[in-house]
């Protein structure tokens, strides 16, 4: 876990204090003190390699329809809870990317049911994949978040990492009927980004060619960008939805500190603006948290954790 310092001023990672600062914080005013948890590293490996032998926990594969008729593929890990938390991947990725997988497994391990699946286009899922569709995601993830509706489940949390972070933040300031959000490394501004991945010419390129094949280090064409796709990715203004999310809808921000594809500074700016938010930093964390696993399945957790608590102290004040 980490400890956020404001101002000289120490601000415990596990906080349960949701409250926005009154004013927003400079880049230049936050400084992360890292601490290394051992015992929960140990016990996330040990809880790893249990889950499996548990024979209380299910995992199988779900098929859901989405609104246009293509099959979403997914993976229940299923506790027995009727809360589950629905976990979304990233940009080019699928539900069996580690992150994912990691973050379903500590879940279930705190008896929540939890539900990773692969957007149109993408690992198992029907449809072809397209550059940006962030809006066409949001639809994704909607039917699912309907379908275990349907299934009398209580959706306790979404979470999204990389271009699923922004997801879930477009599916809050759409829909507002989840009160807890978590965002790992999502993308606060849009038209940053695209020339690391296309060429800092891609504008005049698409232009003349009225498309972009990205080609892999083989030569082999992995995805087409088009004007359309390029737009749709330009016009996808993260700022104006944030404002749109409900007071009442808490939302935690995961970054690394050293994550070279989506900057810290993006976290930084959603931090300002989302009403009801918290900011966790992971020191040294880069992208892929490819050393920091633990670290942030430890945030994710105590943040869905102490929602859960809150909502079960709002329904029952007298308990």
């Amino acid at each position: 876990m980490g400890i956020l310092v404001f101002n000289s001023q120490l601000i415990p990672a596990n906080s349960l204090n949701f409250k926005k600062p009154s004013s927003p914080i400079p880049l230049h005013q936050v400084r992360i003190i890292s601490s290394t948890n051992c015992n929960f590293r140990r016990s996330l490996k040990m809880s790893q390699s249990q889950s499996s032998q548990n024979p209380v926990l299910k995992k199988h594969k779900v098929i859901i329809p989405n609104k246009y008729g293509e099959k979403l593929v997914g993976v229940l890990h299923d506790t027995g809870s009727t809360e589950i938390v629905i976990v979304c991947h990233g940009f080019r990725s699928t539900k069996e990317d580690t992150t994912m997988v990691n973050l379903a497994v500590a879940l279930e391990n705190e008896g929540i049911s939890a539900f990773r699946f692969d957007f149109t286009g993408n690992g198992d899922s029907e449809g072809s994949f397209s550059y940006a569709n962030y809006w066409r995601e949001v639809d994704d993830l909607h039917a699912v978040i309907q379908h275990f509706y349907g299934a009398n489940r209580v959706i306790s949390a979404i979470l999204g990492h990389s271009k699923g972070g922004g997801v879930v933040l477009l599916y809050a300031s759409k829909y507002h009927d989840v009160r807890t959000v978590v965002n790992v490394s999502g993308r606060y501004d849009m038209k940053v980004g695209i020339g690391e991945r296309l060429g800092e010419d891609f504008m005049e390129r698409i232009k003349q060619d009225g498309f972009i094949d990205v080609k892999n280090t083989a030569g082999t064409v992995e995805y087409r960008v088009t004007v359309e796709s390029l737009t749709d990715r330009l016009n996808t203004n993260m700022h104006e939805a944030c404002l749109q999310i409900d007071k009442e809808c808490r939302v935690l921000t995961v970054h690394g500190s050293s994550d070279k594809i989506i900057p810290v500074i993006d976290a930084i700016e959603f931090d300002k603006i989302i009403p009801n938010h918290k900011l966790h930093i992971v020191d040294g964390a880069n992208h892929g948290y490819t050393k920091h696993q633990a670290e942030l399945a430890q945030a994710v957790l105590e943040f869905i954790k102490a929602a859960r608590q809150q909502d079960q102290c709002s329904s029952n004040p007298g308990a």
